[in-house]
């Protein structure tokens, strides 16, 4: 069938099938990549088996790498890291590698869910990390996985993120590192709170240059500023960090000098009471989307402000109840960014702070501005609610409902409000529920689909 010959009354089956067909391929794909990590698991086991001592270890699995190497065409380094890839999740993370080869999540939900816990040295806290996190990545893209797994991680963690941030502060550092056409990297390694707020000042400060210079202020002709974001990014840190002010973007007035950075810290009323200091004794405190932060940071951090927005959570379910201040101020809005906490199209990670405020049901169609018709949307997923077929509604408790051109329906959730909700202990995390392809999985010999 010819793509222009496709009746109106036909677009949506064709593109209902299309759905069908690459979901298939994906699975397909996912459980392929399952089946070579387990040949490639196998394959660092026979060498292992084969060595004596440590030395012929590191001896024997580059001679394997080398062999799968020269079939393949592949360097053996590459193999090798592929090897050692593979067996942390076949291994450490059985019941993850069953899940993507039976098609239930993605490679790319396996790789954050193994990346984020392979600091979890106890077995039973790893399986039952990992029983968890399958759980939820079923329904959740990888960049929204990648968020829950390193918060449940970090309470997996036998000692506490205080002790551990700590020591990891000791570490911290700059560095330089050559690049070719007379180009070098500067590197920074330090506590994440001030690097993300140095980030934001950075950003706060280019967004301002560019703003000076944009056609609507008058700065069309020669003297517009060509610059992307980035660029002018790079010029004022190393601006900065030169003559200690950007005397070569700032303009007469100090504007720039009066840009400061700003981060979103999420803290559980626990741990501003002093009981989240030992390993799993409360939620930690974090970067708003990103990553935890230490105890005595966020309160540090708390108490050095003059207002800031409490969070009040159902403490069974996560669900949001509230969000109030101590002085009060567009509260609606900080409401639903406490909500909503990144866009509310289903996968999208763009963080709510840089989404728009959008009416579900038009305000111009007689939709009321209240949580329960607003939402946060990127300005991508905005424009596509107005402007293609696809639709959203609102179903009670910050639940919305999308259905796609193909007729397909999506709910979308509210992200956990830093506390962790998953499905029932008992949820199957094996080789069975309905594996995409079927045939593909069962048909791998057994000790491939059998956890070491």
């Amino acid at each position: 069938m010819k793509i222009s010959s496709i009746r109106p009354s036909e677009h949506r089956d064709v593109l209902s099938g299309l759905v069908e067909m690459a979901q298939s391929i994906e699975a397909s794909i996912d459980g392929l990549l399952a089946a070579r990590d387990g040949v490639l698991a196998l394959a660092a086991r026979v060498a292992l088996s084969q060595a004596s001592d440590a030395d012929d270890a590191d001896l024997q699995v580059r001679a394997v790498a080398a062999e799968l190497g020269a079939a393949l065409r592949v360097s053996d380094r590459t193999i090798q890291r592929r090897m050692v890839a593979a067996e942390v999740k076949v291994d450490r993370f059985p019941a993850v590698w069953a899940a993507q080869g039976a098609g239930r999540i993605s490679a790319g939900h396996a790789r954050v869910i193994v990346d984020a816990g392979e600091r979890i040295e106890d077995a039973d806290a790893r399986a039952g990390y990992a029983q968890r996190m399958v759980a939820f990545a079923e329904g959740e893209s990888p960049n929204r996985t990648r968020v829950v797994a390193e918060r449940l991680a970090e309470q997996c963690q036998p000692r506490s993120l205080q002790e551990r941030h700590a020591d990891a502060r000791e570490q911290r550092s700059a560095w330089v590192k050559d690049h070719p056409d007379a180009m070098a990297e500067f590197g920074l390694y330090g506590p994440a709170v001030l690097v993300h707020a140095a980030f934001e000042r950075l950003t706060g400060m280019g967004e301002e240059v560019k703003k000076r210079t944009a056609p609507e202020a008058g700065g069309e002709g020669p003297d517009a500023d060509p610059r992307t974001l980035g660029q002018v990014r790079a010029d004022l840190a190393l601006d900065l960090l030169l003559t200690g002010a950007p005397v070569g973007h700032d303009a007469p007035d100090g504007m720039l000098a009066a840009v400061t950075g700003h981060v979103a810290v999420t803290v559980p009323v626990l741990t501003l009471m002093g009981a989240g200091d030992e390993a799993g004794s409360a939620p930690t405190a974090e970067l708003t989307g990103r990553s935890p932060i230490d105890p005595a940071t966020a309160r540090m951090l708390a108490g050095a402000v003059s207002g800031w927005d409490r969070v009040l959570t159902d403490p069974i379910s996560g669900e949001l109840l509230a969000v109030d201040r101590y002085r009060p101020s567009e509260h609606l809005k900080r409401h639903l960014r406490a909500r909503d906490g990144r866009c509310r199209f289903p996968g999208c990670g763009t963080p709510a702070r840089d989404a728009d405020l959008d009416h579900t049901l038009d305000a111009a169609h007689g939709g009321p501005t209240e949580d329960g018709n607003l939402s946060a949307l990127c300005r991508r997923h905005h424009l596509l609610k107005h402007h293609s077929l696809w639709k959203v509604k609102q179903i009670g408790s910050g639940l919305l409902e999308w259905t796609s051109p193909a007729g397909r329906s999506y709910v979308d959730r509210p992200p956990p409000q830093n506390a962790v909700v998953f499905a029932p202990s008992g949820t199957d995390t094996g080789e069975s529920g309905g594996g995409h392809p079927p045939d593909l999985w069962a048909a791998l010999p057994r000790e491939l689909r059998s956890p070491f």
